[in-house]
């Protein structure tokens, strides 16, 4: 079957992230598939209106200002003309919401059930129960998936944390994992530094990456090792704790703060290491770790969320997210290093070619599309139940949401009917004996960054 999908997040190019770089090459590989495929987003700056990437991935940065941490302001209704005029020029079958902090995909995926169209969503993110920020993310969580056709979670961790916040039944969550484009992650032993041993990290250095703890162990491993030095890529309100700490122990020799790195130069840094350390305190899937590990360093990480998962237990050190068992993981590490008792590293780059593909995650994301394609329509009533079970008094209000936006359904079918929207022209769809779609775009690289 071939299909018309919609991507919509908040979070796409320009910005950096792992949900930007999970659409971008999840579109390119269904492109590659012979499917038609499009992102929405809000603007970004100066880049407003219809931008076209590689291979014909069309892109509409919509007039809707970011709101907080790159998200629109909720209003639910406000969205619906526009998103309406796009599914129906562009003959969408499918609308594929990303990432549960995404005011814009919630809304449109709302707008798709509401328009009879297919409604499918990836969660990349883990979420606890207690706080009320989570609370609050939760609920909302559970009115937009209380319609949805079909959820995907990058771990089973995440698919049992996703069922529980949104009260869903297990079999319409499905786990498809993340990927990494291994042909822009090749190792190269003659950039690393002879005679040194070279920690890095590559993070947003904020609370939930546990840059307190890398803080607690960089001291105490350079007091124990004098060859060891740390590169540190990333920005974030926590790296004022990491300047503090070089500077209170004299470490301005060993531990180079490199800043926002642009995404061209994510490969250079890692090239030059020997050992990664990722002390997330939550992880839904870490994309990370994938991407040292395929440039043959060896991966100290915690414990936490769907890490376990990822990579295979000769390729990865693991440790509680505690400064004690960071240090006894690292430690280990460095002693493994010293007696040459690492994975070699072009052997970990092929093993990592062979278990993450983005064609592989684009075949399984496919499958879903076809199920929920072939799912019988429900009905209205159908649906105002499933909003109404949601608790009882969220219940109720995600009822009235849901007949708002069918009668503001009617008043735009008047004001604007169906047949007089212009359709889109299509470009000429690809089969998949075509180049593989996971080339990189080099315009857009150049001005992407981790922050």
């Amino acid at each position: 079957m071939k299909h018309n999908v919609c991507m919509v997040s908040d979070f796409f190019f320009p910005n950096m992230g792992g949900v930007e770089s999970h659409i971008y090459q999840l579109s390119q590989c269904l492109l590659e598939r012979g499917h038609k495929v499009i992102v929405v987003t809000h603007f970004y700056g100066d880049r407003k209106g219809v931008r076209y990437l590689t291979n014909g991935l069309k892109v509409y940065y919509l007039p809707f200002p970011a709101f907080y941490n790159q998200c629109v302001l909720p209003t639910i209704f406000t969205t619906f003309p526009l998103l309406r005029n796009i599914f129906i020029r562009e003959n969408i079958t499918i609308v594929h919401g990303h990432s549960a902090f995404s005011t814009l995909a919630h809304e449109a995926m709302f707008h798709a059930r509401t328009l009879g169209l297919k409604a499918v969503f990836t969660d990349h993110s883990l979420f606890g129960f207690a706080d009320a920020s989570s609370i609050l993310t939760n609920k909302i969580l559970q009115f937009s998936l209380a319609d949805c056709n079909h959820v995907i979670c990058v771990s089973h961790t995440s698919k049992e944390n996703t069922v529980l916040r949104a009260n869903l039944q297990p079999d319409v969550v499905s786990v498809i994992p993340n990927a990494v484009d291994a042909t822009m992650f090749v190792p190269d032993p003659s950039k690393r530094h002879p005679g040194k041993i070279t920690i890095v990290v590559v993070s947003r250095l904020v609370y939930r990456k546990g840059m307190d703890l890398l803080a607690g162990i960089i001291p105490v491993i350079c007091k124990r090792h004098p060859d060891i030095q740390f590169i540190i890529g990333g920005d974030g309100p926590k790296r004022i704790i990491l300047e503090e700490v070089r500077e209170q122990h004299e470490l301005l020799d060993r531990v180079t703060l490199l800043g926002s790195l642009e995404h061209t130069r994510v490969r250079e840094v890692l090239v030059q290491g020997d050992i990664l350390v990722n002390t997330s305190l939550t992880e839904a899937f870490c994309i990370a770790i994938v991407e040292a590990a395929c440039c043959g360093l060896q991966v100290v990480t915690t414990r936490v969320g769907g890490v376990p998962e990822v990579l295979p237990p000769d390729l990865i050190y693991m440790a509680e997210p505690n400064v004690s068992s960071l240090l006894a993981s690292v430690e280990l590490a460095i002693k493994d290093h010293r007696k040459g008792r690492e994975v070699p590293p072009f052997e970990a780059h092929r093993r990592i070619m062979s278990l993450y593909t983005w064609r592989n995650v684009a075949m399984r994301t496919e499958r879903v599309y076809d199920m929920v394609c072939l799912a019988e329509q429900r009905v209205t009533s159908t649906r105002l139940k499933s909003y109404y079970h949601c608790g009882p008094l969220a219940g109720k209000l995600f009822v009235i949401a849901a007949v708002i936006n069918i009668f503001l359904l009617f008043v735009l079918g008047v004001l604007q009917p169906e047949k007089t929207i212009e359709k889109a022209a299509e470009f000429p769809r690809q089969s998949t004996k075509h180049r593989a779609s996971e080339s990189n775009d080099t315009h857009q690289n150049k001005k992407v960054k981790y922050s």
